[in-house]
């Protein structure tokens, strides 16, 4: 079996996806084949002795899309890439959009209580055909600028695979063209003028380019997480031996290479010279900086903090952690299943009924003797009334409603299908640093011996402010100044500090490792500092002249907010779950205060992205709520992706939704609007179609034998306005809720 992946172009909706899957798939030898719509991006799964690259090419392009293998895409150039066409989708719409304002001020402005100035050559009463040509002018343009989805909806017709784009061609082009025939007529006839219905196929086709203008916005992203993982690795790295600056791509498998302090970590490799504390909280979700010795693992892309370290290079290229990172982004990005909207999966039925009952009716009432004027009344009146317009509406407008809404609460959504999602969520994964947690280190505890606890925090302060280590910087915060002074400092990189105060005492302060290598006795403090250990908290160890003097709890401590907000997700009958790359001693400590439901420890970034999978695979609908690099794998395969905004770039440009406020209670709200959201746009579906289930009968003429009854174009177009204007007007209904 061979997994290959496709770009797939020119498709505009599911029901496009649907069927570049569906002929795929019957292919021989095909196992699977999954198509992304919003990546535009086939895998394809099968059996290369049955079938080739060739073959399925040509399958996917006599359904009427493009397709060529994926290339290996400079990650840098990717963004420019997208810009490129989605500044021409810009430039159509606006051009569409100024042009439809003009055509409906023109054709409707007479036609108001109070009519709108217009020249009197203009005039509908007087000349009418000038009148009728001005329509004609100002519509042409539109129907230039929206060229692509009438000629995609026409090939994917004549390709057996009708989509929404189908009934818009259809019914644009339907709408022109009758009017261009009544136009002619005019002037022998001056009453035709009342059934023009040029605003028709412009007003539907600017409606259609808006929506994909806005997805081609958000898709532009998709890749940005991809470029800023990259950005990690530096450029260049420094040989150990020879101080040669050489490029990073050129270092191979034991190489061995100096990291200064401050320096970023060039690859994956072992210590084997020299002690440091690296920051590994971008890749690991660790918030404490670890303690590196020789011998210990570093991981690339990590920063190294004070200590000069050589680095003997064991993994470069695809084999490293950060490659593998980018790797399992790429994946889910590629195989994430579109959201499927009803609308566009009942198109494939929905568009080709209105084309049989269109037709079929204007033949019957040809047979039953009525002339061809009439019949094409009727043809027109179908497909007319038929126009997805209410349809087209009903999920977009609820969606950008929505989105508002969630704005104006510091929620940012990146895309409708995450809207449309989040209701369906019944498991919501929590990242223990950052998201949960305050993401940096506090005091937790100040346990002295021999001393005040005042006279223990002075001496401490006085030390650690002559250290830039996040655990110095943590007391710091708890107690900004002393009145003692240092009159000498020494950094023991990887092990602590060593001080003399300006009184002549000395102080030490470290790990236990530390103090005992300076021969003082730690034996009282190793019961307190054994119990913050088993809690998930650092203990910093103090000695006073060669005594120890007690010791202080360092830890990440839990938001004020987090508690509350999972006991409002737990509420809403949602799982919670806290996945951390931290020991299971930290995650119990901060799972039990913030009352989760299931603790998930240890696990390294590459796995979180399986752990989500592993849930889904159990049938359930998963929510990640993360902020670190670590996360953005996860990030993009759970269902629904979720960043703290005070997070990383990567967290948020692979995220689905983004909590500004960095707080947890907004997770609860995202998800209520979710439900609100889908709930507005199924009353809004209900009501596109009912209108579609009365209106098609009455303009094929149902009525007209009995009562008389005959559904003009004019009373068409305005019935399916009217549809619109209600679709529109409940979704805006959604701005008076609460969330």
């Amino acid at each position: 079996m061979r997994e290959e992946q496709y770009r797939i172009e020119g498709m505009h909706c599911a029901a496009c996806s649907s069927s570049v899957e569906r002929v795929t798939r019957k292919l021989p030898g095909v196992e699977r084949s999954d198509v992304n719509l919003t990546t535009e991006l086939m895998t394809i799964s099968y059996d290369e002795s049955q079938v080739s690259p060739e073959q399925i090419i040509a399958k996917v392009e006599k359904a009427g899309f493009v397709c060529r293998p994926k290339e290996k895409e400079q990650a840098e150039a990717s963004v420019e890439e997208e810009a490129d066409p989605l500044q021409a989708k810009r430039q159509n719409l606006i051009g569409a959009a100024v042009t439809t304002v003009v055509l409906l001020y023109v054709s409707m402005g007479q036609m108001l209580p109070t009519p709108l100035p217009l020249p009197d050559i203009l005039s509908m009463v007087t000349h009418p055909v000038n009148f009728a040509m001005a329509q004609l002018i100002l519509t042409i343009p539109v129907m230039w600028f929206g060229r692509d989805f009438l000629i995609g909806g026409f090939k994917a017709l004549f390709h057996l695979n009708p989509n929404m784009d189908s009934l818009v061609a259809i019914g644009s082009t339907c709408s022109f063209l009758y009017s261009l025939v009544m136009t002619f007529l005019i002037s022998d006839i001056p009453h035709h003028v009342h059934h023009l219905y040029y605003e028709s196929a412009a007003v539907v086709l600017t409606l259609i380019m808006l929506g994909k203008f806005l997805e081609s916005r958000s898709v532009q992203k998709t890749k940005g997480a991809i470029t800023a993982l990259m950005e990690l690795s530096p450029d260049v790295a420094v040989l150990a031996q020879t101080g040669e600056t050489v490029p990073t791509d050129s270092l191979k498998a034991g190489d061995v290479i100096l990291i200064r302090p401050g320096d970023r970590i060039a690859a994956d490799g072992k210590v084997v010279q020299g002690e440091s504390s690296v920051n590994e909280a971008m890749l690991t979700g660790e918030s404490l900086p670890v303690e590196k010795h020789i011998g210990d693992e570093v991981i690339g892309g990590s920063i190294n903090q004070d200590g000069a370290l050589h680095v003997s290079v064991t993994r470069v290229g695809s084999d490293s952690t950060l490659s593998k990172i980018i790797q399992f982004v790429e994946d889910a990005q590629g195989k994430k299943a579109p959201i499927s909207k009803l609308a566009d999966r009942v198109a494939g039925v929905f568009v080709p009924v209105v084309m049989a009952i269109a037709l079929i009716a204007a033949i019957l009432w040809l047979i039953a003797g009525q002339d061809f004027s009439f019949a094409l009344r009727i043809f027109t009146s179908v497909l007319v009334i038929a126009c997805p317009c209410a349809l087209g509406l009903a999920t977009p407008t609820a969606i950008m409603v929505g989105t508002g809404l969630g704005a104006s609460h510091g929620i940012l959504i990146r895309s409708g299908e995450a809207l449309e999602t989040a209701h369906k969520i019944d498991t919501v994964v929590l990242d223990k640093t950052g998201t949960v947690t305050e993401g940096k280190p506090a005091v937790t505890e100040v346990f002295p011996l021999g001393m005040a606890q005042e006279e223990l925090v002075n001496i401490a302060v006085a030390v650690e402010s002559n250290s830039a280590h996040p655990l110095a910087k943590a007391v710091l915060e708890y107690r900004g100044s002393s009145p003692y002074r240092t009159a000498e400092f020494e950094n023991r990189s990887g092990l602590g500090l060593r001080a003399v105060l300006e009184d002549g005492r000395v102080v030490l302060t470290g790990s236990r490792r530390f103090l005992e290598q300076s021969k003082v006795d730690c034996s009282p403090l190793l019961e307190r500092a054994g119990q913050l250990a088993a809690e998930g908290q650092t203990a910093l160890l103090f000695a006073v002249d060669g005594r120890a003097a007690g010791l202080i709890g360092v830890a990440d401590a839990i938001k004020p907010s987090s508690a509350e907000a999972i006991r409002r997700l737990r509420e809403m009958g949602l799982h919670t779950v806290l996945l951390t790359g931290d020991s299971k001693a930290a995650a119990e400590q901060i799972g039990a205060q913030a009352g989760v439901d299931e603790i998930i420890a240890e696990v390294l970034p590459q796995d979180k992205a399986g752990k989500i999978q592993s849930l889904q695979s159990q049938g359930k609908q998963v929510m990640m709520v993360g902020d670190g690099i670590n996360d953005a794998p996860a990030l993009v395969q759970s269902d629904v992706g979720c960043a703290i905004g005070g997070g990383s770039d990567i967290a948020i440009e692979s995220a689905d939704l983004i909590l500004m406020r960095s707080d947890l209670s907004d997770v609860s709200r995202a998800i209520r609007l979710s439900r609100l959201t889908i709930r507005n746009i199924k009353q809004n579906l209900f009501w596109a179609f009912c209108y579609n289930t009365i209106g098609i009968p009455i303009a094929a003429g149902a009525l007209y034998l009995s009562h008389d009854l005959l559904l003009s174009p004019m009373f068409a177009g305005a019935a399916m306005s009217l549809s619109s204007i209600c679709v529109v007007t409940n979704a805006l209904r959604l701005r008076t809720k609460k969330l």
